[in-house]
């Protein structure tokens, strides 16, 4: 742990003792902060947030232990070293006992003093080091559970992982219904800052006139209307997150005052002349090709860079043949306990129309239709319950999957070689789930059909999450 900086908050009545603790802890480079009476120390814990407490346990008006407990309710964490000039056993059993991280007898030694708060620090980091790493896994497993477990969402998790440590403005990308704003979210709660408020604003759905307000806030008299300040969502979401859904909706004129809070770190209201300090993180989304649009000049390219510190790409749901029934079951589960019912699963040829489809409003769509399943049927789901009783399996993998990566291509989001990528993949998708509808889903006969051995006809089945029996 580096300790340089740390805050150490010195309780004492005696202005001498205050002052000796202060000079042993600055000379570490440690910062002191001192209080007279146990009333003002509990209130510094409150506003100063110290990493180390250390507090006399004779004092004016609540004593010591008192100390000791208002401070641990403050902050359990909060490592808390009692001094006396009375040492005996019982009162440090006692101190110990409420909590007390260590006991310090008077008169004071330098040395004695500096090894109880550097032990002190120590068990402080490893507490809070500890609370990360199992806040961290919790996080993790909360957006894979809302996503699924798919390779491609294990990718992703990666990416989320690797940058939610850093400040790093992040540009996520995706089509519609994709879960962009799920992977801003686990961004800023996997952060340092998720202590501190994550707000999210959705760029087009809000006027032109009313946006920068919103972001920005406003002062009185402003324009017509501004009858009082606001706040905006910038101030609001100090020492936090804030999330721009839909950036590419951004007015020229609002990106350029967005490019100036990116760059200094401040903010002007609306009507307002004095900068405002603006300590936020700023994760961004989009559902087109940012890039594109800067070279076409719909978007400030130099607005464009300074979100795109990093990258992530959120793959849509038809690249994610694994979560498709992970995530239908999870909204069956989720639908019946809302609605009280006891909706069991689907038929097989629902399950087939469900893995077939290409689900141009992935997830949100997936989650729609499921709903209206779970509304419509009584023990299983069928394909007129989804609705998708007019959906050709072969049509949907071949077909529409076909003419989206040629407009893909057109557009110039995907590569030559991804194409290929992707038509090979619709392909032995197609084959396969016509192979083990005529084997019955006997994986071994379909694989001696296929001339391929058992393992490599298992992992594809796997992968692309296709129902074999």
């Amino acid at each position: 742990m580096t300790t340089a900086g740390s805050k150490i908050l010195i309780v004492d009545d005696e202005n001498e003792i205050c002052a000796l603790i202060a000079q042993y802890v600055q000379q570490e480079g440690l910062t002191p902060i001192m209080a007279h009476s146990g009333e003002v120390g509990v209130e510094k814990v409150r506003t100063e947030h110290p990493d180390t407490l250390v507090v006399d346990m004779k004092l004016p008006g609540i004593d010591g232990m008192q100390v000791l407990k208002a401070a641990k309710a403050l902050d359990e964490d909060l490592p808390v070293i009692l001094m006396t000039g009375y040492p005996e056993i019982r009162g440090a059993v006692a101190a110990m006992r409420a909590g007390a991280h260590d006991y310090l007898a008077k008169p004071l030694k330098q040395h004695e003093v500096l090894r109880v708060v550097f032990r002190a620090l120590n068990e402080l980091a490893l507490k809070r080091k500890l609370r990360h790493l199992s806040s961290q896994i919790e996080n993790e497993s909360s957006l894979r559970e809302s996503m699924g477990s798919s390779g491609a969402v294990t990718r992703l998790l990666s990416d989320v992982t690797r940058v939610a440590k850093t400040n790093f403005s992040v540009l996520i990308q995706g089509e519609t219904g994709t879960g962009k704003e799920l992977v801003a979210d686990a961004i800023h709660r996997l952060s340092l800052r998720c202590g501190a408020p994550f707000m999210a604003v959705d760029c087009g759905a809000i006027p032109e006139t009313l946006l920068e307000s919103e972001l920005f806030g406003h002062e009185k008299g402003a324009y017509t209307g501004a009858d009082k300040r606001k706040i905006g969502k910038f101030e609001m979401a100090h020492g936090g997150t804030l999330f721009l859904d839909e950036v590419a909706n951004l007015p020229l004129g609002s990106q350029a005052k967005l490019l100036r809070v990116l760059q200094e770190k401040a903010i002007y209201r609306v009507g307002g002349t004095q900068p405002i300090g603006a300590d936020v993180r700023v994760l961004a989304a989009c559902n087109k090709n940012l890039h594109h649009l800067g070279e076409s000049g719909s978007f400030r390219s130099d607005v464009y860079f300074r979100l795109n510190e990093f990258s992530i790409w959120v793959p849509p749901l038809r690249e994610r043949q694994e979560d498709i029934l992970y995530l239908a079951k999870r909204f069956v589960d989720v639908t019946n306990l809302e609605l009280q019912k006891d909706v069991k699963g689907f038929t097989q040829s629902a399950v087939d129309a469900l893995l077939a489809y290409n689900w141009p409003g992935n997830v949100r769509q997936l989650r729609s239709m499921i709903r209206r399943g779970v509304l419509l049927a009584d023990d299983l789901i069928t394909e007129q319950h989804l609705g998708m009783d007019w959906v050709s399996p072969k049509a949907a993998v071949a077909c529409p999957e076909g003419d989206r990566q040629t407009q893909d291509a057109l557009r110039g989001d995907l590569t030559f070689k991804e194409i290929k990528h992707r038509k090979i993949v619709a392909m032995e998708m197609e084959i396969l789930a016509q192979v083990l509808r005529e084997t019955g889903g006997n994986k071994a006969k379909a694989a001696r059909l296929l001339h391929i051995d058992y393992k490599t006809i298992h992992s594809k089945i796997r992968r692309y999450g296709i129902l074999a029996t």
